[in-house]
């Protein structure tokens, strides 16, 4: 019988889940990281390899998988239009057959299992800011449906579990999150904005740029994984994770400019369809759950992020793709 608490994490080796499987590490965890490298890089986890506690497996959540663990978290998804836009049907399979799968293992051995879900099940809200009770906006046929209505159908069947099995679960709702080992070709607006400014390029802003976004730091959304997974056992969920504090895209354009020292200029291009004009997460739950509060401020946090797009520029350590 092994006396260390033994975690999977799957999508561990991308830019969250690197950050979880070291902060599990920290504590003296064993941790199995599950990746079929989609979008994450080997280069997010090769540190950990060494850690006789840390294991990598590749494998598709989509396939069942047979281990012995004492807890789950879900992490395995393409999270960015770019990349679950490119196989939709495979995106809505990870949502839907990676939960069934990762649950039937957790019911096995009746352990708890976390779910990472996302503020896209609240679509184009019509309630600023978005609490939890709030059902969403979302288009269920749209270019974007793949990823949303997926990780809604994932969030129903941890729910259907824990109803009828009496499954230990949790279901987080992550807002925007950023910070170093963010893929550099995502689309994201964060990575795409310094990777821009850091290569002169023009800041490509899709519509005016008057739409907002909250932004947490990676460090303070694992923090908040953790209290939620190991407190307040009968609370399943959802709950909002992510930082209230709201700017527009243009301010964060302009903020990355000014702190790269860039010469770019600002591009304006087409919004995309379904867009969401609005997302900043109601994060009272949190608060009064778990005490939680994000600690790390936008600027601080782009710091770190700016140092880690630069390196990956200037190392060679650029990823394609």
């Amino acid at each position: 019988m092994h006396l260390r608490k033994r975690v999977l994490v799957t999508g561990g080796s991308g830019f969250l889940g690197s950050h979880l499987c070291e902060r599990l590490l920290d504590e003296g965890c064993e941790v199995i990281c599950v990746d079929n490298f989609f979008t994450s890089s080997r280069q997010n986890i090769e540190h950990l390899l060494p850690n006789p506690r840390f294991e990598l497996i590749r494998h598709d959540v989509t396939f069942p998988l047979y281990l012995e663990v004492d807890e789950i978290y879900n992490l395995a998804c393409p999270a960015s239009p770019i990349h679950y836009q490119h196989d939709p049907v495979q995106t809505i399979k990870t949502c839907v057959h990676g939960a069934i799968n990762m649950l039937g293992l957790a019911k096995r051995l009746r352990i708890p299992i976390f779910q990472a879900s996302t503020s896209e099940v609240y679509g184009d809200p019509d309630v600023h800011p978005q609490p939890e009770s709030y059902w969403g906006n979302v288009n269920p046929i749209g270019h974007r449906s793949c990823y949303d209505e997926g990780k809604r159908c994932a969030e129903s069947l941890f729910f259907a579990y824990h109803r009828q099995h009496g499954l230990p679960i949790k279901v987080g709702r992550l807002f925007n999150t950023y910070g170093p080992r963010m893929h550099p070709n995502d689309g994201r607006v964060v990575s795409n904005f310094i990777m821009q400014a850091l290569q002169g390029k023009p800041i490509t802003i899709y519509g005016d740029g008057s739409q907002t976004r909250s932004f947490c730091y990676v460090d303070d959304l694992v923090e908040l994984m953790l209290r939620f997974m190991r407190n307040d056992h009968e609370f399943c969920g959802p709950l909002n994770m992510g930082n209230p504090g709201e700017f527009t895209i243009l301010e964060l354009a302009k903020q990355v400019v000014e702190m790269t020292g860039s010469s770019s200029t600002i591009y304006f291009a087409r919004l995309p369809t379904d867009d969401p004009k609005q997302r900043k997460p109601d994060i009272t739950l949190a608060k009064d759950r778990y005490g939680w509060e994000p600690q790390v401020r936008l600027r601080e946090g782009l710091v770190q992020a700016i140092a880690y797009f630069e390196n990956l520029l200037t190392s060679g350590k650029l990823r394609e793709g």
